[in-house]
């Protein structure tokens, strides 16, 4: 069943080439059901990755750009007066789709991040009085600056939650980008990518990761990794619950993209830092130059599988 999947990543990574890991990271956050932020410094391709998935997974997709001048309204849609009918009619926003592509997801104000917690938590979006159910899937795949870019506003933990993984892309290696300098244009290739599966087809891979077995024993292991997070000393404050089952959700996705119909402590140990890293900080006083991802990984060596 999850063989069109691996056709996916062979047709993203002939458009972003030399990122198979971030490619396959991707993949397992959206078969998870989850919503993905690809973090890094401008033009090394995340809106690319983002257009890239939208198309080969054959989903509806819409692109909102953020701006500081955003208003919540202009992503979800506002209800307008209409004379011939003598009332308000609701005019959808971007949001009512398959996928938002939010391009630089932290130029826009916390207002307007704010208007999208409900849609990636719920998948509805409550207006006027009035509950509307979003189009099934659902996901936003954002992208972001770096932090210490101008003009950017950091995200807030509750809007950091809501995201399954966070994806850094980096700069290729010296290979990758003498292909992509000599290739033909990304854009000319993303306009004639053509999907390789149908919405009907991920939603029911997705019901298919149910399945996938995790042992009581891996199941401690989790435990375990989550626990040392909310330990004293090395975090500001620990992994939530939502976050134990969101490491849990990848791990099965990464075991289905192996091949494989049970989770092992490798599935556990690939998705940690994607999952993790972006919803830690480290404690005061942790020494400098010291981040979420060094001290999770520190924790890898210590926690006993």
């Amino acid at each position: 069943m999850f063989s069109t999947i691996h056709l996916a990543a062979s047709r993203i990574g002939e458009v972003l080439v030399g990122k198979q890991l971030q490619i396959r990271q991707t993949l397992a956050c959206l078969l998870a059901g989850g919503h993905l932020l690809i973090e890094d410094v401008p033009g090394v391709g995340k809106t690319t990755l983002a257009h890239a998935l939208a198309i080969t997974l054959g989903l509806q997709w819409k692109r909102q750009q953020f701006t500081s001048d955003l208003l919540p309204a202009d992503v979800a849609g506002m209800s307008v007066y209409d004379r011939s009918t003598g009332g308000f009619v609701f005019h959808p926003g971007p949001l009512f789709t398959q996928v938002l592509l939010a391009d630089e997801i932290n130029r826009a104000t916390p207002k307007t991040q704010s208007g999208l917690l409900e849609a990636m938590e719920e998948r509805q979006l409550t207006q006027d009085g009035v509950t509307r159910a979003l189009p099934q899937p659902f996901f936003v795949i954002a992208t972001q600056n770096g932090g210490q870019q101008l003009g950017t506003f950091a995200l807030p933990e509750s809007q950091l939650d809501r995201f399954l993984m966070c994806v850094t892309l980096g700069y290729p290696d010296a290979q990758s980008e003498r292909a992509l300098l000599l290739g033909e244009d990304r854009q000319a290739m993303l306009r004639h990518l053509q999907p390789v599966m149908q919405a009907g087809q991920l939603l029911a891979m997705q019901a298919a990761l149910r399945q996938i077995h995790a042992a009581p024993a891996l199941v401690d292991y989790l435990l375990a990794l989550v626990h040392a997070t909310r330990a004293p000393g090395a975090f500001a404050d620990g992994l939530s619950p939502r976050a134990a089952l969101a490491l849990l959700q990848a791990a099965r996705a990464w075991a289905a993209l192996a091949g494989r119909d049970h989770v092992i402590p490798e599935d556990v140990q690939a998705v940690l830092l994607p999952v993790c890293a972006h919803r830690l900080r480290p404690a005061a006083g942790s020494g400098p130059g010291t981040d979420s991802r060094a001290l999770l990984q520190q924790l890898l060596l210590s926690v006993p599988v």
